[in-house]
């Protein structure tokens, strides 16, 4: 196994601050925070700069806010220089850690994504199906409360493993550790805020330890996953039943998840297999009821933040553009139909 040393200054340096900062603050410039930071840059960069070189970092406070995506979630967001700061952080981890990462996983990683996920599963079940002419089964699960349960101390195991830096050690203790859900005690310091950008990479590193299990220990051949929801595919329904105990004891010894007991489904290929907001059938693909709910809410969402001119015509035409591609990976032409029908009324409303 490959282990990295001395990686520090790459994280902390100016050029790679004021990088991380460029991405960061493309697509936010209308935020408030964020235009305040913009307005003394080189002082804030460098600030943080000499708090990282000193080790005198020290990781601010979090507000939290709700939201519904569709179901109800709680945020927290970071101050910018952190954010800032986890965006560098990112761009250090997300390159040692990728190429040890299964290439059916599909969060948070460039190339993949839910589209490419749920395409995978379709091509599973047809394969595993002999294009729906054997029988064929979904096992199909996910981890209840997945960011509010990743435990601190086995995660900062799992990056020390290949991070043998002290300074960044430390200082991914310090991100890490910056959050903990349910004010457990400090022997028992669980979750990570579903705002940071560090999050996501944390996710598909920490759950990487199951994929491995799967693909390794249970030679499972047909198995995707997305962040903490996953899918395997047999044309055995006992086989599924006997690894659903395996996973389940993998999960709570060795990183101390569970699975959500209403969400483990087996499921018939022709019943339709749910995933990423789609359900797969043998010769469709329909668009999960909640999906279709919440993609004209949502575009009307953004037409309201265009009409007060908290985002620009463009990034609407964005946002319409990426809800068509959505439905154009389902059997949904009457649907998209509608709302580009509709899109234009709404706005004028």
């Amino acid at each position: 196994m490959k282990v990295y040393k001395d990686l520090y200054w790459s994280i902390i340096s100016p050029k790679t601050l004021f990088r991380a900062w460029k991405v960061f603050q493309s697509d936010k410039r209308n935020k408030l925070d964020v235009a305040v930071f913009e307005l003394d840059l080189e002082r804030n960069i460098f600030g943080l700069y000499r708090d990282l070189k000193s080790e005198k970092y020290k990781h601010g406070p979090y507000k939290g806010f709700w939201i519904h995506d569709p179901k109800l979630r709680r945020i927290h967001k970071a101050i910018v220089r952190d954010r800032v700061l986890h965006h560098a952080i990112f761009s250090v981890l997300n390159a040692i850690f990728e190429p040890t990462f299964i290439s059916d996983s599909y969060s948070c990683r460039i190339d993949k994504g839910t589209h490419k996920g749920m395409e995978r599963v379709r091509d599973m079940l047809r394969s595993v199906s002999k294009n729906n002419t054997q029988p064929c089964y979904a096992l199909k699960c996910d981890v209840r409360r997945f960011f509010d349960s990743m435990d601190h101390n086995i995660l900062l195991a799992i990056l020390y493993k290949r991070i043998k830096d002290e300074q960044v050690q430390r200082l991914l203790k310090e991100i890490v550790c910056s959050f903990s859900a349910n004010n457990l005690t400090l022997f028992e310091r669980r979750g990570v805020p579903i705002g940071n950008l560090t999050s996501q990479v944390f996710a598909n590193i920490y759950m990487n330890e199951f994929d491995q299990f799967v693909k390794q220990a249970l030679l499972v051949k047909n198995y995707a996953r997305y962040t903490d929801d996953f899918v395997i595919v047999s044309d055995d329904r006992t086989y599924l039943e006997t690894l659903l105990p395996l996973i389940q004891e993998f999960l709570k010894d060795k990183l101390r998840l569970e699975l959500h007991p209403k969400k483990i489904t087996i499921r018939k290929y022709h019943e339709g297999i749910d995933f990423l907001g789609y359900v797969i059938f043998p010769h469709h693909i329909k668009l999960r009821s909640k999906t279709k709910r919440k993609i004209p809410r949502k575009i009307r969402e953004r037409i309201r933040l265009y009409k007060n001119g908290v985002i620009t015509e463009a990034s609407l035409r964005s946002s319409l553009a990426s809800y068509l591609g959505v439905l154009s990976h389902a059997n949904a032409y009457e649907l998209s139909n509608d709302i580009k029908n509709k899109f234009w009324f709404w706005i004028k409303e």
